[in-house]
């Protein structure tokens, strides 16, 4: 059955899911895992419905128990994400300032 307009309303909808897809595919998390968590986290929303938005919620649950990033660092660039959406000007691209990302990234004796 076709679908009616685009099935990512924005961006960041579409990278979610090619986020899941890749770190499925990279064997951070099964497919079933991902399905299963967001069967899980839909039932739980207010609205019972698998939006973008518990996809999102879904990504960052699995990230933090698969031990793949922690909630403060999870907080930290959904912070500098909306900091950066809010100061840019639409139309242009939203990026994050590279030092904050080098910032982020773990030193080479933490590899």
């Amino acid at each position: 059955m076709p679908t009616e307009g685009p099935i990512f309303e924005e961006p960041w909808e579409a990278r979610v899911f090619a986020l899941a897809v890749s770190l499925s595919r990279s064997g951070l998390f099964t497919w079933p895992e991902w399905t299963e968590a967001l069967v899980a986290r839909t039932k739980a929303s207010p609205c019972g419905e698998a939006t973008y938005d518990v996809w999102l919620d879904t990504l960052e649950g699995l990230l933090i128990t698969k031990a793949a990033a922690g909630r403060g660092l999870i907080d930290m660039l959904r912070d500098a994400w909306r900091a950066a959406a809010k100061a840019t000007p639409h139309g242009l691209p939203i990026t994050l300032a590279p030092e904050l990302l080098a910032s982020l990234a773990p030193s080479r004796s933490e590899r």
